[in-house]
Formats: structure tokens, sequence, C-alpha cells
């Protein structure tokens, strides 16, 4: 290491320093005059005009090396396809529906989700709360199968009642829904493009239990995805099949 340190010094550099204040010293002391000092100094100036002219040639071949790595970078996030879904764990649930409720602006449709997931108050003030008080929020649809009429009656209008944005919910559509599909569909900022957050009812993406229903995991739909069309069309169909 103190060789590869010794290596790295500018000795042509030092030298030419050395080599002026010797100079000078002898200068002062009268051992030589000035006809001795000016090719001295000369020789010095050269000595960094070189020494200058090679670090900025380093300098050239670094930038290139440089501008090269991120062309070389920017191609290879070109080439990677943005994921269409995004599964979500454990860990970033709650951040994620937090989030996706913030970002929701316009209708938000909740297609056969599991209402008995929110007969508590800190799940419900978690998960669906944020949607209600979200002042870019419109409305909000819910996509009922008819089993949870109870539910909706005796556990979800009390909390609606006492809660704020309770106004923006519409009468739920009860369907047959025998799908165990459930999602969370909206325009979301900044462009107002669709996404959708979308569960499954059983293990593994729903932790099941006597009490209640907790998601384990969630995909993220992008809104490039052609998914979209068919969560969309699941709800039109509902739609329909409760207007005939």
């Amino acid at each position: 290491m103190k060789k590869n340190r010794l290596l790295s010094y500018e000795w042509d550099a030092i030298a030419g320093i050395l080599a002026a204040v010797v100079a000078i010293v002898l200068h002062f002391l009268h051992v030589i005059d000035e006809h001795i000092i000016l090719p001295v100094v000369l020789t010095l100036m050269a000595l960094l005009f070189i020494n200058f002219m090679r670090h900025t040639r380093n300098n050239e071949q670094t930038a290139e090396q440089v501008e090269h790595i991120l062309k070389t970078v920017s191609k290879i996030n070109a080439s990677l396809a943005t994921p269409d879904i995004v599964l979500i764990g454990p860990r970033q649930l709650r951040t994620s529906n937090e989030q996706f409720a913030r970002n929701m602006r316009g209708e938000a449709t909740l297609f056969n989700v599991c209402l008995s997931m929110y007969r508590t108050q800190p799940l419900f003030d978690a998960l669906l709360l944020p949607i209600f008080e979200n002042p870019q929020v419109t409305s909000v649809q819910f996509v009922l199968d008819a089993s949870q009429q109870g539910v909706w009656q005796t556990d979800i209008l009390p909390k609606l009642a006492s809660g704020t944005g309770a106004s923006k919910v519409k009468e739920p559509r009860w369907c047959s829904l025998q799908k165990n599909l459930s999602f969370i569909l909206a325009d979301t900022q900044p462009h107002g493009a669709t996404e959708a957050l979308v569960s499954f009812w059983g293990e593994p993406f729903m932790s099941q239990s006597t009490a209640h229903n907790v998601p384990r995991y969630i995909l993220h739909v992008q809104a490039h995805s052609e998914l979209l069309t068919q969560l969309i069309e699941l709800d039109r169909h509902c739609h329909i099949h409760n207007t005939d």
C-alpha cells in the first residue's frame, strides 16, 4: 500500500518545486544570480503546464467514461418493462392502502369486499375512513353479495353515521357474487389514470378467523395493465344484472 501511495505522488511537480525553492534560497544567499534563476523558473512553469495538460486529458477520459455509463444505464432502464401488477405484502399493506386512498379521485368502487373485516373500529378507521375523508373522492359505490346485507346494516351503517364523508356513500348494489375476487377501483392522481387494489378471500391472501378477516397480501394493478379492463367488466356485468 505504501508503494502505491508513493507512485501516486506527482514527482515531476515535486521535483520542480524543490528545484525552484533551492534556486531561490541560493539566490538569497548570493550564491547564484538571476540569470540562473530564470531558466529554473521557466522549467518549473513548463513542468506545471505538462502536469496540467496530463490531468486535463485524464479528466476528459473520466467524463467520457461517465457519459458512456450514464447512456448504458439509460438503455437498461428503457428496456425494463414496468410491471402490470405489484404484490404488496404485510409490511407494506397499511402504507399502500393509505397512499392509494390519498391518491383516489372521482368515484370509488369497492367490489365484493369482505365487510366483516371492517367490523372493528380500528380496521374501519384504517381501511375505509381515509377513502371517505379524501376530498377528491366524490362518491363511494359498494358492490356487494346479498349475503352481506346483515353485516352492512348492523356493523357498517352505524360507523358511517358517526363518521365524516357518509354523504358520499351510495346505496350498495346487491348482487349474487360467487367469486372470491375483491377489489377497490378508482381514478388516481396526478393524471387521473384508473388503478385498483385487488385481493382474494381466503388463504394465503387473507387471514381468516372467527371474528373477522384481515388482508395479508394485495395486488396493486397499475394503470397500463390489461387486467383493469376485466375488473371494470365485472363491475359492469353486476350492474346490468342488478338492473334487470
